[in-house]
């Protein structure tokens, strides 16, 4: 077995497509930028575990910024397509609710650690990265709002407030059940914190029904 190989580093000297070179190059990327952080990473360590020359690296991505920016628009887009999954996959509520946190415990969990990238970003000072990180609120929060309103018939304001509350509800619970170590199954804690959502939320009816019917 080769030092490469025992190492993390990718076998050097296959030839792949552009489009696979790409996500060679972001996941070895993914794991220096999670392990160190942005400033700490080195380009020359990125192509090393890639198992590709710097140049290539460069020709892909020029220059590190670059890079992480990269993956934290990959990374922001998984949560918001699982965030809308989530909504579009039923028309009960509840189970929006429940498929809504659900989807953040699954992406704070996930042992790339992609989601540090979006929420605990070193970088945060940089404007496109704040840009990347505030879309993960906007976009969600939007798409919740839109059902909230079409459901309750709530003006836009309220609807959009609603949907920012749940969005960071799901955002801080998650977070803060991975980095304490919390002895709560995954799918436990996302239930509990989507059982206490759905208990306010429900409060709130469906057009022409009686409150705490919105179903």
């Amino acid at each position: 077995m080769s030092d490469a190989a025992t190492d993390g580093q990718r076998p050097r000297g296959i030839r792949l497509p552009r489009k696979a070179r790409r996500a060679q190059l972001l996941d070895a990327a993914l794991e220096v930028f999670v392990a160190q952080g942005y400033h700490a990473a080195a380009m020359d360590e990125i192509a090393d575990r890639a198992g590709v020359s710097k140049p290539v690296l460069y020709q892909h991505f020029p220059s590190k910024l670059d890079l992480y920016l990269a993956l934290v628009e990959q990374s922001s887009d998984r949560i918001i397509d699982a965030c809308r999954h989530a909504l579009e996959a039923t028309h009960d509520n509840q189970q929006r609710v429940q498929g809504a946190m659900a989807a953040f415990f699954d992406y704070v969990a996930n042992a790339q650690g992609a989601f540090r990238l979006v929420f605990e970003s070193d970088l945060t000072n940089e404007p496109a990265v704040r840009a990347q990180v505030d879309r993960v609120t906007e976009v969600c929060a939007r798409d919740i709002s839109r059902v909230i309103h079409e459901d309750t018939g709530l003006p836009d304001e309220a609807s959009g407030l609603l949907a920012v509350s749940l969005v960071g509800m799901a955002q801080v619970s998650a977070r803060y059940w991975l980095d304490t170590g919390n002895s709560l199954r995954e799918d436990t804690a996302a239930q509990l914190v989507a059982g206490l959502a759905w208990r306010g939320i429900s409060g709130y009816p469906l057009e022409g029904q009686p409150e705490g019917e919105l179903g």
